[in-house]
């Protein structure tokens, strides 16, 4: 069985019967919520690493997968990406595994089980080393084993301690690997060390993710909050500007001084101006790309991203905290930024997208700041 000591940006380790499951929600979150939508995305370990100091020439892990696929629609496979030293060795994609397949026109599901998969790195030198497996950001794994011709050990000192609470585009949807996603993207540019609380579908201001964030170590913390309340059409103003107070009331209750960056949606077309309920596209469905779209009535008086950006700058204007700083998520990647590199599902980043939002990003100074 692994090492649970070589695993890094997890809220804890299941024992299964292949070896350890991680999660990025502690049981007693998934015990009081258990949400398919949210305990699904919870167990993809975006962010998650395995970190390790060794002299071996090769070293592989062994895992076993379990991903979700659409009938008609071809998604990329997870990846494993290895890096040593801090520099990209590998981008491995995920073979075998468990395989649910949706047939969204039914909601028919079928399961195909699959073999382990093993990423090996190999040739390396046989000095000093460390070696980081970023875990795929968009299936679940039970990690088995971590093989090496010499002596492993854990990573014992720490960067600085980002933790990080969005949705879908934080956990790292379209991206192509996860050590591409915008959050690692900027959590290595900026030297801090990643903990992912990006779930996807599920940015919902809920409490309980409020109460992780108080309760774990941060040097400093981001919430992006907005496009999940807007495609869900959750709720109104009124009940999202108190809800957004007290999820900072209640990371603030840990975190008094920690800086705080409230960070508003990205460019999204479909919700500028047009409110949720967002659906499929069923225009999409046996192209290759599934769509979005928005469903809501323009007229009517519920959120967009449109008003939802002015409802968080004037929150945040309002709460008199000198360490919480607005971020403008138009500022990550605006309209003339989706004009140059459009959204391939109408909702979500693509892979440049990804780098682009995480370099800007690392360059805000309260993310770098802290040492």
């Amino acid at each position: 069985m692994i090492d649970k000591s070589l695993i890094r940006g997890a809220a804890e380790l299941e024992t299964t019967e292949r070896g350890l499951r991680p999660h990025r929600l502690p049981s007693w979150v998934r015990q009081q919520f258990p949400d398919g939508q949210l305990l699904a995305m919870e167990a993809q370990p975006s962010g998650v690493r395995v970190a390790l100091d060794t002299a071996a020439t090769t070293v592989s892990l062994v895992l076993h997968s379990t991903r979700m696929s659409y009938v008609g629609a071809e998604r990329p496979r997870g990846r494993v990406d290895v890096l040593v030293n801090g520099s990209p060795e590998l981008s491995d994609e995920l073979t075998g595994g468990d395989r649910l397949e949706i047939d969204l026109s039914t909601g028919q599901t079928t399961m195909h089980p699959g073999a382990a998969h093993s990423t090996t790195v190999a040739g390396l030198s046989s000095g000093p080393k460390r070696v980081e497996f970023w875990l795929p950001h968009n299936e679940s794994v039970e990690l088995v084993d971590v093989r090496a011709d010499a002596p492993v050990t854990p990573v014992t000192e720490s960067a600085p301690q980002w933790v990080h609470y969005g949705s879908s585009i934080s956990q790292g949807s379209n991206a192509l690997a996860p050590s591409e996603i915008w959050p690692a993207v900027a959590a290595r540019r900026a030297g801090l060390e990643l903990r992912n609380l990006g779930f996807g579908g599920s940015a919902m201001v809920d409490p309980f993710a409020a109460r992780v964030i108080r309760d774990a170590p941060a040097d400093v913390i981001s919430v992006k909050l907005g496009i999940n309340v807007v495609n869900l059409d959750a709720m109104h103003r009124r009940i999202f500007v108190p809800l957004v107070h007290g999820f900072l009331d209640t990371i603030r209750d840990g975190h008094p001084e920690t800086p705080l960056l409230l960070v508003s949606p990205v460019f999204c077309g479909i919700h500028e101006d047009t409110p949720g309920p967002g659906a499929f596209d069923p225009a999409s469905f046996g192209t290759g790309q599934i769509k979005f779209i928005a469903t809501g009535d323009p007229a009517g008086d519920h959120l967009t991203l449109r008003k939802i950006r002015a409802e968080m700058r004037e929150l945040a204007e309002r709460r008199d905290d000198k360490n919480l700083h607005y971020v403008d998520g138009l500022d990550l990647f605006g309209e003339a930024d989706a004009a140059e590199l459009p959204l391939p599902d109408a909702l979500h980043p693509g892979p440049e997208a990804h780098r682009l939002i995480g370099t800007r990003f690392a360059a805000l100074s309260p993310v770098s700041v802290p040492r």
